[in-house]
């Protein structure tokens, strides 16, 4: 099967302006997922769609394909994800290439490991599924079987699973997972019908790093050159 991955990098941030070619612990953030990328072994190609020349330039130092600047409407804050993965799939299917697969690397994750992606694909490909996305634990107290939400209409809480019946021992309560937003893996096939990052049937690798930072924020960059400084 062959897979292309994809890593989406913007010009443009709100939360930190700049950051994907901002220096994170003396390297730029989109070279992290980048080198994440080339060194898993089992990628076709690595591709960085982004809209900045600048970008650009240091992503192809780096080692990934960069053979378009991404269109100007699809790099808003409001361009959905989706529009870029296919962008990027159209952009080579008009060039003879046709790729399986697209394994989604957002560069907002640099503690992502080329290990993560190769088990990600390795677990990918033993599957039937129509994607895969990496996922972390959800700890007891946030379990969607102790999640109250609003009754509407009333004043009174509901279980937000919709259960009647409130699991009473921690023991009993079945694993949940939270998405951790560091690898998608999706069949080009589904992403094409249903223009989802998804589809109907999800497998999973879960992330074994305890460390995790998706950096959406100047604190989240702190915290990760806070991680990555001690390493």
């Amino acid at each position: 099967m062959k897979i292309l991955a994809l890593i989406p990098a913007r010009g443009g941030s709100k939360g930190v302006p700049g950051k994907n070619k901002k220096l994170l612990n003396g390297k730029p953030l989109i070279v992290y997922s980048i080198e994440a990328a080339l060194g898993a072994g089992n990628l076709a190609e690595v591709l960085v769609s982004t809209d900045d020349e600048a970008i650009a330039k240091i992503s192809r130092m780096a080692g990934a394909q960069v053979p378009f600047l991404r269109p100007a409407e699809l790099a808003t804050d409001a361009s959905p994800t989706i529009d870029t993965v296919l962008h990027a799939v159209e952009y080579y299917e008009q060039t003879g290439k046709v790729f399986d697969a697209v394994c989604l690397l957002q560069p907002t994750c640099p503690l992502r490991t080329s290990g993560d992606i190769a088990e990600s694909i390795t677990a990918f490909l033993k599957s039937d599924a129509d994607s895969l996305i990496s996922v972390k634990v959800v700890p007891h107290n946030y379990n969607p079987h102790w999640v109250f939400e609003e009754k509407e209409d009333s004043p009174f809480l509901k279980i937000a699973t919709g259960e009647t019946e409130i699991i009473s021992r921690r023991q009993e309560l079945p694993k949940a997972y939270h998405r951790d937003g560091s690898i998608y893996i999706i069949r080009t096939d589904v992403l094409k019908k249903k223009r989802s990052l998804y589809g109907e049937k999800i497998a999973w690798y879960e992330s074994k790093n305890p460390q995790h930072v998706n950096i959406d924020t100047l604190e989240d960059w702190v915290e990760a050159e806070r991680i990555l400084a001690k390493k």
